[in-house]
């Protein structure tokens, strides 16, 4: 340890404080967190990349410092789709610690990844009050059936007014419309079960009917338009 000049010749004044740090929740527990290893939790962090053209919502599963499980979910980026299929890789194993100063190869995950980081190591974890947290597979929880995103796209313009495209229901596919133009309702189709269908051996069409839904005053709308052609 190298000292000042100025530091070498104080004289010794004794620390009359020393309290520690102050606990967080941790799976039911209240720990002082000193370590990496002292770090437990289920949580989730919004990233951003630099032109804000992008987001990544990260959730990590950490047992003991080390994270077991991690689900990466992106929007607005081509590119970032193949960032998170690296970053999928790349923090199962590692600590919260070598996590957040390793690269995760675009701005908005590494964004998300120190967000998490200060909740989780401030106590501020889904699992705070959960006894021995959130079991690993937690994360696909999020998904629902069919371990999809759940995804919301609006679009609507001053001239033509809005236009409902992906609902977390699925695929938009016609907006419901009352005598007055207003939206009373949409119909939709989950394409993560049209896909299961199909997988099952159901042909396109047949899938894309079982698939179908609605939501609201469909039976009474006026007319019913697509919103990405009309």
């Amino acid at each position: 340890m190298i000292y000042s000049k100025e530091v070498e010749e104080m004289c010794p004044v004794a620390q009359g404080v020393a309290h520690g740090c102050a606990p967080i929740p941790e799976e039911a527990k209240w720990v002082k967190a000193k370590e990496v290893k002292d770090i437990s939790g289920f949580t989730h962090g919004i990233g951003w990349c630099a032109p804000q053209q992008g987001a990544c919502k990260l959730s990590l599963n950490v047992k003991e410092g080390i994270i077991q499980e991690a689900l990466v979910e992106t929007i607005g980026c081509s590119g970032m789709t193949h960032s998170a299929a690296m970053a999928a890789e790349i923090l199962p194993g590692r600590t919260v610690m070598e996590a957040l100063n390793t690269d995760l190869v675009c701005d908005a995950i590494n964004t998300a990844m120190r967000e998490l980081f200060l909740q989780i190591v401030y106590g501020r974890s889904q699992s705070a009050f959960s006894e021995d947290g959130l079991p690993v597979g937690a994360g696909l929880e999020d998904l629902g059936k069919g371990l999809r995103s759940q995804v919301g796209t609006m679009y609507g313009t001053l001239a033509k007014g809005p236009r409902y495209l992906e609902m977390a229901e699925g695929y938009v596919t016609g907006i419901a419309l009352d005598a007055d133009d207003q939206i009373i309702g949409y119909q939709f189709v989950s394409l993560g079960k049209m896909t299961d269908f199909i997988k099952k051996g159901d042909d396109p069409n047949t899938a894309w009917e079982k698939a179908k839904g609605q939501y609201g005053r469909v039976a009474d709308a006026v007319k019913i338009i697509d919103p990405r052609k009309e």
